[in-house]
């Protein structure tokens, strides 16, 4: 008989590609689809290449924890997303709820609660406002580092993240081939997340005329944010990049990045030495700066604080990681738990048969 899964998680990418992760092995057992998502937010966007996927849309309030006097209606906008998600769930019937995080998930989680095992995800090393609402709600809490166990209760298991299985496909002849480097230099790759990183951009360009003397770059800087003025042999910049990702890290030889979890995860599994410079406190609630810090004491990666990011503290750091690329690699390819995908469908598949007996 087939299973049905709801899955819910947007406002960024890193609450959208682990649930991708999922869905190859979820489709080859069989199971009918469900997604919950917003009508204009990134997961509608990333989901637009799953046809086989039902997407259903409903309304999501931000919960800040700043004054806004957007505020004062998105509760209105919460509970309205709670009736939307309780229809699509009386309607689905799933066996079984998984949700990444944001906060479309959590009308998702309060309507599935007591109708369906729930299981949440949380990325970071301590979790975030949405998925604490989340996980009162729901029955299991999957968490991608060990140490947040302390911070989830009896709830949490320790599965690590799933990570997209096309990321192990690249091919770097093929990443070559699509930037035009020969491959005789090391090659940087540069990314700051789905919205790309100004502080990253502005410090790696002012840097590029020392940089590109030894390194071929790529970089992801995000949409709008090309300078069509820089012009530069060493240099290939691009606002996204899609399918040809996977290709870019397989002739990359190390990464200078932001630090949201799912991408040093990522990083990790694919043994990529990474210079992390995490959102400040200034910009965020510190869970990059967690990450980058766990991956620093694990040997997994090198930290730059953006309050010290100067273009000469770039090329230092950047020269400094490449100098000792071959220790941070040997440090990430006897990490056990580089790929939580296993992990988290055997949780999926338990869940599941009990929605189903229930």
């Amino acid at each position: 008989m087939t299973k049905t899964i709801l899955l819910t998680g947007g406002g960024t990418a890193g609450h959208v590609t682990p649930n991708l992760a999922l869905l190859p092995q979820l489709r080859a057992e069989g199971y009918a689809i469900h997604y919950v998502g917003t009508a204009e937010g990134i997961e509608k966007t990333l989901l637009a290449g799953e046809p086989d996927v039902v997407y259903h849309v409903i309304t999501a309030g931000k919960l800040r924890r700043y004054f806004s006097l957007k505020n004062l209606a998105d509760p209105f906008r919460v509970l309205k997303g709670i009736w939307q998600a309780r229809r699509i769930v009386r309607q689905v019937k799933p066996d079984v709820v998984f949700s990444k995080g944001g906060f479309v998930s959590v009308p998702v989680v309060v309507a599935a609660h007591s109708k369906a095992p729930v299981i949440t995800h949380e990325s970071d090393y301590t979790p975030g406002l949405a998925n604490k609402i989340a996980a009162r709600f729901a029955d299991t809490v999957c968490v991608t580092f060990e140490d947040t166990l302390q911070y989830v209760g009896p709830k949490g298991v320790f599965t690590g993240t799933p990570i997209r299985h096309t990321l192990y496909e690249g091919k770097a002849e093929k990443g070559l081939a699509f930037t035009g480097f020969t491959g005789k230099r090391p090659i940087l790759l540069s990314m700051g997340g789905s919205q790309g990183a100004q502080a990253i951009n502005e410090a790696l360009r002012e840097a590029l005329p020392r940089l590109s003397k030894t390194y071929d770059i790529i970089h992801l800087c995000g949409k709008g944010k090309v300078d069509p003025n820089i012009q530069n042999a060493a240099y290939r910049q691009y606002a996204y990049i899609g399918p040809e990702l996977p290709d870019l890290f397989a002739c990359a030889d190390f990464v200078l990045s932001r630090a949201g979890a799912n991408a040093v995860f990522e990083f990790l599994a694919l043994a990529k030495p990474a210079l992390l410079i995490p959102l400040p406190l200034s910009a965020s609630r510190g869970d990059q700066i967690l990450n980058a810090n766990y991956f620093a004491r694990k040997g997994y990666a090198m930290l730059l604080e953006q309050e010290k990011l100067t273009p000469d503290s770039l090329v230092e750091a950047l020269d400094t990681l490449y100098e000792n690329r071959l220790q941070f690699i040997s440090t990430m390819t006897s990490d056990p738990h580089v790929d939580g995908t296993e992990e988290v469908l055997a949780i999926i598949r338990q869940a599941a048969e009990r929605g189903k007996q229930g």
